[in-house]
């Protein structure tokens, strides 16, 4: 093998390389790390699939892709013989080319490589891929041709592949983090593509075919197998580009479907709800609410319930006016909505049919059953805010006077607005005490390096009567009849207890976001309190940011000053929520003492359909670069939104669905452990 022989009787011979080909093996190594790259990102994102299918498909794609890259680049040397592949020691060769890139995958993403592991991995995937190519080499008969290997080149290109799969394992293990930028994750894929490429050529350097003298040479070489192997590698990269493509459109698929419908009825949910009503325009709302579902159930039990939920939806499908969207709420109620203005008679006409369909027997295990229900109206009028539909509604609902009995109640402010109001504020010290109120917490990531930089707490409210209500509905009623400040300082309490717990717990380490409305804000209350607080559950002012609302701040800018710089001189961070959707931003931002600016979600809603807010995105971003503030951008829920902030700006922290909804403590410490590697900020 390595000997050479006594060539008197022998001539060498030397191959031509085709430069097309060599390219194309190039770019087909390329392609491969980049898969790669793309599907082993996902193990650290959260996936419907399990994370370990993301590595096996990682390693499969680099596996193939070398492989491939090995084979096209042997077909590049031409030689004057006739030249034939062993096909069973060519489908062999591919398995230690994908069991060395999987031993790479499984070494750089362990939470903390040492070098150890790194030495191991680089020496296992390089002794993976070294076996690939000398089998695929020996795969390759030609006859009358002998052949031996030069010994210090033969060394060589093992000893490049082992340092190839050091500067791989480098790459995934420590760069990672930075290779959410497609251009970024090309830049490292034509590294690892070149470097692939290079132990290829090597290996190929290192060995010397000789024939007999009397060895009679055909006109041009002739692989008798190349379309078996074009075969091959055509549908190995296709079977792989094909599955990432399937499971990637798939996992996108299922993420939605569980974020954003209901599981029951297949209708889009609550979530969804509040995703398109806070960026589109709404004429009307129409809730349907059932009676006595909690009697029905212990009666029927609450799987027949889920039937007839079921049951109760495909009905409402089954009749719904065409312009309209219908949604699953939560609880026992659900909404319909119109973009378009509609007359309130037609709209009349369709809902009263529509209770009408529903008082109808449902066939529910053999037997019977009928429903209750009341829809309540609201329309826009010209005076009122698009966001007070829904709150309309559910004040209608409110009305002790309401009766289940199919009828159809339209909002009057009158009467209404004020009983449901008033309801409101009664129940908030039962709120208390029964704590219906909660606190969610949605991260804020690093795109560059995909680090949790920090969470904002968010307020929920699980009402026993009225179900989870939006606190689009219920804090403008609070600070309206000025209670907000019981609320904020019980929100400022939960989050310095759960700080405590996850600095004790070494769970999360990342400041967390307190929305402060301008009431408090103003307040010389709520410095003393927030320093009993940090006190009291030994928490750093720097591990708080408290946001307050552009909006707020215009309203009383010189006490909102004041206010500003007491918190920002007891070292706790300011944050200017919601900019962009005030007035007078540029005359009053170089006199706040703010440390971050939060970019409205509703100019990231069209982004990058809509050049206008891409351009007013990118120049809110260069400002608050000069301002020297850091820069969170709101609301990014997709795809093609990421890849905009990647390419366009720099370096911002998003907060969104994307990434992740906003979840409880205990969820959350979990998805932190899972998808992000702990680091103190």
């Amino acid at each position: 093998m390595f000997n050479q022989p006594e060539l008197s009787g022998f001539n060498i011979i030397e191959g031509d390389y085709s430069s097309s080909i060599i390219i194309l093996s190039i770019i087909i190594a390329i392609f491969a790390s980049y898969t790669a790259l793309v599907m082993n990102q996902r193990v650290r994102q959260n996936s419907f699939f399990n994370k370990h299918l993301w590595s096996v498909l990682a390693a499969f794609s680099m596996g193939v892709g070398i492989w491939s890259m090995h084979f096209i680049g042997m077909s590049a040397m031409m030689l004057p013989v006739h030249m034939h592949y062993d096909r069973v020691l060519t489908i062999v060769s591919i398995i230690p080319a994908i069991v060395a890139a999987f031993i790479a995958f499984h070494v750089a993403n362990k939470p903390q490589p040492t070098k150890r592991s790194h030495f191991l991995g680089g020496l296992s995937m390089g002794a993976g891929i070294s076996l690939m190519h000398y089998i695929g080499m020996d795969s390759m008969h030609m006859e009358g041709v002998s052949y031996y290997y030069h010994l210090p080149l033969f060394t060589l290109s093992i000893v490049v592949a082992i340092i190839v799969s050091f500067v791989a394992l480098y790459v995934f293990s420590v760069l990672q983090d930075q290779m959410k930028n497609w251009l970024q994750r090309l830049i490292v894929a034509v590294i690892m593509g070149i470097a692939i490429s290079s132990m290829h050529y090597i290996g190929m350097a290192a060995v010397v075919f000789y024939v007999p003298k009397d060895f009679t040479f055909v006109t041009h070489m002739q692989m008798e197998d190349m379309h078996f192997l074009l075969t091959l590698i055509i549908n190995g990269l296709g079977i792989t580009l094909l599955l990432f493509l399937l499971m990637e459109l798939f996992d996108r698929f299922v993420s939605n479907r569980i974020n954003y419908y209901d599981s029951m009825t297949k209708l889009p949910n609550y979530r969804e709800f509040e995703r398109r009503f806070s960026s589109s325009t709404y004429s009307a709302i129409a809730l349907i609410d059932m009676d006595k579902m909690d009697r029905r159930g212990s009666l029927h039990g609450y799987m027949a319930v889920d039937e007839l939920m079921k049951k109760v939806a495909a009905r409402l499908l089954e009749h719904k006016p065409s312009s309209m969207e219908i949604y699953r709420m939560e609880g026992r109620k659900f909404a319909f909505v119109s973009h378009k203005w509609v007359d309130k008679d037609k709209l009349a006409a369709s809902m009263q049919k529509m209770v009408e369909n529903l008082s109808a027997p449902f066939l529910l295990k053999d037997r019977n059953v009928t429903i209750s229900t009341v829809c309540a109206i609201a329309m826009q009028e010209e005076n009122n805010k698009r966001n007070s539909l829904y709150a309309n509604a559910l004040a209608i609902l409110q009305d002790p006077n309401i009766q289940y009995t199919n009828q159809l109640v339209f909002y009057d402010e009158n009467v209404h607005r004020y009983m449901f109001e008033q309801g409101i504020l009664q129940d908030v010290d039962k709120a208390f005490a029964e704590d219906q109120f909660f606190i969610v917490y949605q991260p804020k990531m690093n795109m560059l390096d995909g680090h949790m930089v920090g969470v904002e707490a968010l307020l929920r409210w699980q009402h026993p009567a009225q179900g989870l209500i939006s606190p689009g509905v219920f804090i403008p009623i609070l600070e309206k009849n000025h209670r907000i400040q019981d609320v904020t300082r019980w929100v400022i309490k939960e989050v310095c207890k759960q700080l405590q717990q996850w600095q004790l717990d070494s769970k999360v380490n990342c400041p967390v976001s307190i929305n402060i409305p301008g009431e408090c804000l103003t307040s010389h209350s709520l410095v003393n309190y927030l320093k009993e607080m940090t006190e009291t559950y030994q928490i750093d002012p720097k591990w708080i940011e408290l946001e307050i609302t552009e909006t707020s701040f215009v309203a009383s800018i010189q006490q909102a000053l004041r206010g500003v710089a007491a918190l920002r001189k007891e070292g706790f961070s300011i944050a200017l929520d919601d900019f962009g959707t005030g007035v007078s931003s540029l005359s009053y931002l170089k006199q706040m003492p703010i440390s971050t600016l939060k970019i409205d979600k509703s100019f990231l809603d069209d982004v990058p359909h809509s050049r206008k807010d891409a351009s007013i995105i990118q120049s809110i971003i260069s400002l608050g670069r000069s301002l020297d503030l850091n820069i969170v951008v709101e609301g990014a829920e997709t795809k093609e939104q990421i890849h905009f902030l990647a390419d366009f700006c720099d370096n911002p922290i998003i907060q969104g669905y994307y990434y992740s909804r906003p979840l409880p403590a205990l969820e959350l410490s979990e998805w932190y452990s899972r998808f992000t590697q702990p680091e103190i900020v």
